[in-house]
């Protein structure tokens, strides 16, 4: 996994753009980056002459092989509808690495993707972040976990109010997380005492999780559409002290001034969707840019397969036609998600230290007749577009000839 990708107008997004560049990748790692860089001898060179290579793409919010395509019920496990609290769930114990949609992620320049259970629950579970290629999660896994998912407004009181059970309104999802997070702060004191006093003390996987949300140790991840749920999550966060990260944000940009005040990121989207549901009447296109022009920190979300994956970069593209800047619209699929996620140590950018995942596409990836050519993961060519197939092929990981 020793290559150097030259001659491309490299795209590094936290530099400047560099023409007719390399990029040397070793033991899975870029080593460096630049118009000048020597490339020792043995390592494998990959001409890039006339084509653009930028960092494999960051999706923040999707559900790729917890809700695997083409598989209906089978293949369905992004929500586990029958407990409110499901901070002790994992997405890691469900993804399928055989599901369609890691292959249409590297098809986009897809290369990181952050997994997150369903918003059927107030409290829906452990993320996880996975490299878009590998044989098992294990193998895939970038880190574990990374946030704590949560759902308000219509999802999860919906659900269970179709069961007639709590929560069945708003006042309801709301209680489910407040009394979720009391009860942790009570078992936190108690696990204290009995380690001062040397008495054993029986743990609760529920409560292990929400106690690192209270610590600070994994974000919250808040699942919520309209203004005043966002407001909801912020009285929250505030109760509890913890730190929210804003997804899917519908109506965030009627309070785009106080989530740029306090410095709350957003991952917004999906952006492609027709209006489903009362929530998403303000769904536009030229949201993102009304939040970023705030100050607001944005990544963009497909919420595959909501939307496919590799249209991820197309809704960057008309954000940017509805007012998005451009350099914003690509830092919102690359560092910006890295960074709201916690893992711009290992991706989001071309940059010494960072992992080898690099994209090598056939022109500005903002214009929509682009195309992904070559896709690195850790400086394995996972992803080739084959002209004589006109189409795709996808690195078969059960067969590694190294």
């Amino acid at each position: 996994m020793n290559v150097a990708i030259t001659g491309g107008y490299v795209v590094p997004v936290t530099g400047a753009p560099i023409e007719n560049g390399t990029i040397l990748i070793q033991d899975g790692k870029i080593t460096a980056v630049g118009a000048d860089v020597a490339v020792p001898g043995g390592v494998e060179i990959v001409d890039a002459d006339g084509a653009w290579v930028l960092p494999g793409f960051v999706e923040a919010h999707g559900h790729m092989g917890v809700h695997e395509e083409a598989d209906g019920w089978a293949g369905q496990d992004t929500n586990e509808m029958t407990d409110p609290n499901g901070a002790r769930l994992r997405a890691l114990d469900a993804i399928n690495p055989a599901d369609l949609g890691f292959g249409d992620a590297l098809s986009g320049g897809v290369t990181t993707a952050v997994i997150k259970p369903g918003s059927a629950n107030p409290i829906g579970g452990q993320t996880v972040a996975l490299k878009c290629w590998g044989r098992s999660v294990e193998e895939m896994l970038l880190r574990e976990p990374v946030s704590v998912k949560s759902a308000l407004g219509e999802n999860p009181k919906r659900v269970y109010g179709d069961q007639k059970k709590l929560p069945s309104t708003r006042q309801g999802v709301a209680a489910v997380i407040r009394d979720a997070f009391m009860k942790a702060q009570d078992y936190r004191a108690k696990r204290a005492a009995a380690a001062d006093e040397g008495k054993p003390f029986d743990r609760d996987g529920t409560m292990e999780v929400l106690v690192r949300v209270l610590d600070g140790e994994l974000p919250w991840c808040q699942h919520t559409h309209r203004a005043d749920d966002i407001a909801t999550a912020l009285r929250l966060a505030d109760e509890f002290g913890y730190r929210v990260i804003v997804n899917h944000a519908t109506e965030g940009h009627l309070l785009a001034d106080v989530l740029a005040e306090r410095r709350i990121p957003v991952i917004i989207g999906p952006l492609f969707t027709s209006r489903t549901k009362v929530e998403l009447r303000q769904r536009s296109l030229r949201n993102p840019g009304i939040l970023a022009r705030a100050g607001v920190e944005l990544a963009i979300t497909t919420d595959h397969p909501v939307v496919p994956i590799h249209f991820l970069v197309h809704q960057a593209t008309l954000a940017v036609k509805e007012g998005l800047d451009r350099e914003t619209a690509l830092r919102s699929i690359t560092v910006n998600p890295a960074k709201i996620m916690g893992l711009d140590d290992r991706v989001g950018a071309l940059a010494p230290g960072l992992d080898g995942d690099v994209v090598i596409w056939s022109g500005d990836p903002l214009d929509v007749m682009s195309r992904a050519l070559r896709v690195f993961v850790s400086g394995r060519e996972v992803y080739t577009f084959s002209d004589e197939l006109g189409e795709g092929v996808v690195a078969d990981p059960y067969y590694r000839e190294s």
